[in-house]
């Protein structure tokens, strides 16, 4: 996975910063019984409901290489759509298919 600049850059200039918010992820993916292609699932879902477009596009990404299914990712969204509201759902799709077409 490549990861965008801005986060490369960031991890350069404070790597003691991206070292810890690294190991929280990873702690946090540890501490439960949620398989992998779940957890990245529902990461998708919070960052499609919390308007996030580079966490979207982060989470694609990570949900592909968890062998997340295009469709899966698609649906994931889509069950968005109650919650968050159809511009809001529309926008995160937008996102998802940002990184879908591009593969």
């Amino acid at each position: 996975m490549s990861l965008p600049q801005h986060f490369l850059k960031f991890k350069a200039k404070y790597p003691e910063l991206a070292s810890a918010y690294e190991n929280l992820g990873d702690a946090v993916h540890k501490s439960g019984p949620l398989d992998v292609k779940t957890r990245a699932l529902i990461k998708l879902a919070v960052s499609a409901g919390s308007g996030s477009e580079g966490a979207v596009h982060s989470h694609v990404r990570k949900a592909l290489e968890a062998g997340v299914t295009s469709e899966e990712i698609t649906h994931a969204v889509l069950l968005s759509f109650p919650t968050i509201g159809f511009p809001a759902m529309m926008a995160a799709m937008s996102w998802v298919n940002d990184i879908l077409e591009a593969k």
